[in-house]
């Protein structure tokens, strides 16, 4: 069964290929394990791939609270558990990057590399103050038309519009306390670059990371521990660099698993 119950969860996932180091594929804010169809075919011919729904999210079930990094990282763990997998390399896109991170920060011996996309994390301290504004109208109104604009405005030219009409159409079905609970917690959370910063530098592993903002890349680079990390910037891109370029992506993912093995 694609099933597995942890403590108050029931996470759905794909478990395909074979490997000695498994793959985890973990997806962003109001999407699912699906945004990884452009890598799991190319993934799963050479590795054992995981992909996961986290709470809340795809076909995984919403209990009423624990919708922060911290738990979405120990329902992983537990999965983990259930799966009987020791370690992995953790895939993360956006809201997944920081949860794949907070997962190599509290289960450190779980993890052996992470890489992220476009990661929700080092933000610059001066977004702070339309934070507090946007919680508290997400607050007072329907939060599915507010998260639709507001995930919708991360596109691209590059990305194809029926992959906009998929993510919003994705979000109309999702319940409004896990909308509005998994974006107060890492607005609060990971998002800002004084935040963030202190808690990844406790990342011991290689971290790849890919992102479309050469300032935000800069600010990743000086919170690597491990010298094998890298960076990749890919200028006037959108959101969702693994779709918009995903041979590319595909082709230096497997390039660098290959150097840090």
């Amino acid at each position: 069964m694609p099933f597995a119950d942890v403590g108050d969860v029931r996470l759905f996932f794909t478990d395909e290929g074979s490997g000695d180091l498994p793959l985890l594929l973990v997806h962003g804010y109001t999407s699912d394990s699906h945004d990884w169809s452009w890598q799991l075919p190319h993934l799963v011919a050479g590795h054992r791939v995981i992909a996961v729904d986290l709470r809340g999210h795809g076909r995984s079930s919403a209990p009423p609270k624990g919708y922060t990094t911290a738990q979405f990282a120990a329902d992983l763990a537990g999965l983990l558990d259930h799966l009987g997998i020791d370690r992995v390399v953790a895939f993360g896109h956006s809201m997944g990057g920081s949860v794949v991170s907070g997962l190599a920060v509290d289960f450190p011996d779980r993890v052996a590399a992470v890489v992220a996309v476009d990661p929700a994390y080092l933000l610059p301290d001066e977004m702070a103050g339309g934070m507090r504004p946007m919680l508290d109208l997400l607050a007072d109104t329907d939060p599915v038309p507010f998260v639709q604009r507001l995930v919708g405005g991360m596109d691209s030219p590059a990305r194809h519009p029926a992959l906009r009409t998929w993510q919003v159409r994705r979000i109309a079905g999702m319940e409004g306390h896990v909308l509005s609970q998994s974006l107060a917690a890492q607005v609060t959370g990971m998002a800002l670059r004084s935040h963030s910063e202190p808690y990844l530098r406790r990342r011991t592993c290689p971290v790849l990371s890919f992102y479309a903002d050469p300032s935000r890349s800069d600010a990743e680079q000086a919170v690597f521990t491990d010298p094998r990390s890298r960076v990749v910037t890919w200028e006037g891109a959108g959101h969702w660099l693994h779709q918009e370029r995903p041979a590319e992506f595909n082709s230096l993912v497997t390039t660098w698993l290959a150097s840090i093995a």
